[in-house]
């Protein structure tokens, strides 16, 4: 299952929410998402294209000359399509281009195109587009802003969201959409899928999947809470201190991921000396710079490449691919 960060529109991280396997960790057809995009761009078309025959054209009803004796080639009306002025031969008539696509296709095509953005990380939830009841376009704008977005963005909001609708639909290279017409052309057509989480809900309950699970971030309040739990009570003998040296040590080495490892501080931020991402749900490890590390959340941390790879984890694969291409030069 994916994983994502719950952003507040000032850019904090609220928790983190797991994505329904049956919907953003599904197998993507190629062909199936071809034939559905087809047939919506087919059924956008007007079909209203229309010409005249040689009968639609007014005049034309008299014999322009005599049958013979002028060395010409016969005619009957100066409205036939080899004269200016007149009909059409074989022109376009108006007609509907509809396709009939089953449900489950485009239900099924949708979902493969969601997984498809899901896997790349470019799937986005905001826990609201504004704070509080006011349009702003700049809010909105630098809440997006801290997502780092590709240049065309695909917005789900809720039809009772008005702030948020206010405030996007004014922005150059953002579309946004009701979250009950989702659709695989505008889902493939963007760079990023940025769900309200309002609207996630919602369309995850018209879709029939699970809801998503959410866990919230971590607050202050519970450290102190934890602290009041571990004290010792009265009469109770306390035991030896460890030495601040030998936890350092236990905190170095990430559970499961070997030595050059380390677990992920209390508050999210990088240990000191170990810079690189790891993501141990994709098992994909990302170093800084790349273009997912700001959106990447932690769940280990390397002192360098090679301690990631020998702990089972790989680069992304377009960035796989670009190393592969530099050391064959």
């Amino acid at each position: 299952m994916s994983t994502v960060t719950i952003t507040s529109p000032a850019g904090k991280a609220e928790g983190t929410l797991t994505l329904p396997a049956s919907i953003f960790d599904a197998q993507a057809s190629i062909p199936l998402m071809h034939q559905v995009v087809v047939a919506q761009l087919a059924a956008a078309r007007a079909g209203t294209h229309s010409t005249k025959t040689r009968g639609e054209v007014s005049g034309g009803g008299a014999k322009p000359y005599r049958q013979k004796g002028t060395g010409r080639a016969r005619q009957g009306s100066i409205r036939s399509p080899q004269f200016v002025g007149g009909g059409a031969a074989h022109g376009p008539q108006p007609h509907g281009y509809d396709q009939r696509t089953p449900k489950k296709m485009k239900a099924a095509a949708l979902r493969g195109a969601l997984s498809d953005r899901a896997r790349a990380e470019k799937v986005h939830v905001l826990s609201a587009i504004v704070a509080g009841d006011a349009p702003s376009t700049k809010s909105a704008a630098a809440a997006l802003a801290g997502l780092d977005l590709g240049r065309q963005v695909l917005v789900i909001v809720t039809r009772e969201d008005t702030a948020g609708i206010k405030s996007l639909r004014n922005l150059p290279g953002v579309h946004l959409l009701p979250a009950d017409q989702l659709n695989t052309y505008d889902v493939l057509r963007s760079d990023d899928v940025v769900f309200t989480h309002a609207a996630l809900d919602e369309f995850l309950k018209l879709a029939g999947a699970e809801a998503a699970t959410v866990a919230p971030a971590k607050k202050a309040a519970a450290k102190k809470t934890a602290a009041k739990k571990d004290e010792p009570k009265k009469d109770e003998p306390v035991a030896a201190e460890k030495p601040a040296e030998a936890d350092a040590d236990e905190a170095a080495v990430a559970k499961d991921f070997g030595p050059g490892s380390h677990a992920p501080l209390e508050d999210g931020s990088e240990p000191a000396g170990y810079p690189i991402k790891g993501n141990a749900s994709s098992m994909l490890y990302h170093v800084p710079g790349s273009s997912f590390y700001k959106r990447t959340v932690a769940e280990v941390w390397f002192d360098t490449a090679e301690s990631a790879e020998a702990a089972g984890f790989q680069l992304p694969p377009s960035q796989r691919e670009a190393k592969n291409e530099e050391d064959s030069k």
